[in-house]
């Protein structure tokens, strides 16, 4: 499968100069449709090629940096009210995906928009923290009583919290991953490890390893995959920025094992290479390979995410991909949910799609 304009661009940003006004008419709804517009903007702009195109995409392209600087402010600020807000917790609050990207000032923060801010907060204090955030404006954005008990029974978050004023959204995690999940990972580890963030008493950061893991597991379990090409170029970066450091693989081997969850560091892998064209450590990919799922379910699931990490937009769908994201919507609530819960649960979603 050739790949889309946008990714051929961000990693070929040079053959940018060679575009028409109609392919970069295509390629702009492309990245908007990924929610990548910002990195092929950043991407374009450290090639130093920005101002070399023509004006209309450049407005765009522009438009999209601007966005992201402002972002940026905005979630920093998100971050103060919250370390006001949870400062009577005992233990601290971690930063998750994109808000911790951002916190630490990685260099693929440049390039990302969030849709919401994440944070991990200790299980055994969920209940004082939604009260404080509560109290601070924080309130919740599903009502309906299904949502309620499907998120406080069974899931790894609350419900999506809406700020009364500012709009903003917050997703408390108390887990990694949903309790009824196969392989659920304990939080205490992450937690635990997670690191200071400089200006800040209760907010903190993951640990590298912890942060690319966390990242791979997010993705690799996912039902709806609408961002997931933004999340796997976020794990190439990641891979990019902490594989030099000593150690830093065998660390991330270490706690996929501690945390059963080295398939989804194997899919990481697998699929940076082969759609994102990077080139992993060979003695990695060997650790890894008893991690791979039998031969059959291996191709199904390579046949799957080729189609659905890929821009979803019209022109990048070819034939197959409705089925290919039919699948791993099915099968990321497989993973996350016994049969006895998944079948119930699926069938109100869809009587209630109905209505």
């Amino acid at each position: 499968m050739s790949p889309s304009w946008l990714i051929r661009l961000c990693l070929q940003p040079e053959q940018a100069l060679a575009l028409s006004l109609t392919d970069w008419s295509l390629l702009i709804r492309q990245a908007r449709a990924a929610n990548l517009l910002a990195l092929l903007a950043d991407t374009l702009d450290r090639a130093g090629l920005l101002e070399q195109l023509p004006e209309p995409p450049r407005h765009h392209l522009n438009s999209a940096l601007t966005l992201v600087q402002r972002q940026r402010q905005s979630v920093l600020w998100e971050i103060e009210r919250l370390e006001e807000a949870l400062q009577p917790l005992e233990q601290p609050f971690v930063l998750l995906k994109g808000a911790a990207y951002v916190a630490a000032e990685l260099p693929l923060a440049a390039g990302r928009l969030l849709s919401d801010v994440d944070i991990l907060v200790a299980e055994q204090e969920l209940a004082h923290a939604e009260q404080l955030l509560a109290i601070h404006g924080w309130h919740g954005a599903h009502h309906h009583p299904y949502d309620q008990h499907y998120y406080r029974t069974w899931m790894h978050e609350l419900p999506p919290l809406l700020h009364l004023k500012r709009q903003s959204v917050l997703d408390v995690h108390h887990r990694i991953l949903p309790r009824t999940c196969r392989n659920s990972p304990d939080p205490a580890s992450l937690l635990a490890d997670s690191q200071p963030l400089a200006g800040f008493d209760k907010a903190r950061l993951p640990s590298n390893v912890d942060l690319l893991l966390h990242s791979a597991i997010h993705l690799f379990h996912e039902s709806e995959l609408h961002h997931g090409l933004r999340d796997l170029f976020d794990l190439r970066q990641l891979f990019r920025l902490f594989g030099s450091q000593p150690r830093f693989w065998s660390q991330l081997l270490d706690r996929a094992t501690q945390w059963r969850q080295r398939p989804a560091i194997f899919h990481a892998c697998r699929h940076v290479e082969g759609l994102l064209d990077d080139e992993l450590p060979t003695p990695v990919k060997q650790a890894l390979a008893d991690s791979a799922p039998r031969w059959p379910v291996l191709k199904m699931l390579d046949f799957c995410y080729r189609r659905a990490l890929q821009p979803q937009h019209p022109s990048c769908a070819p034939t197959g991909t409705a089925v290919a994201l039919a699948g791993l919507y099915l099968r990321g609530h497989w993973l996350r949910m016994p049969p006895h819960l998944l079948l119930p649960h699926l069938l109100r979603k869809a009587l209630r799609s109905e209505d």
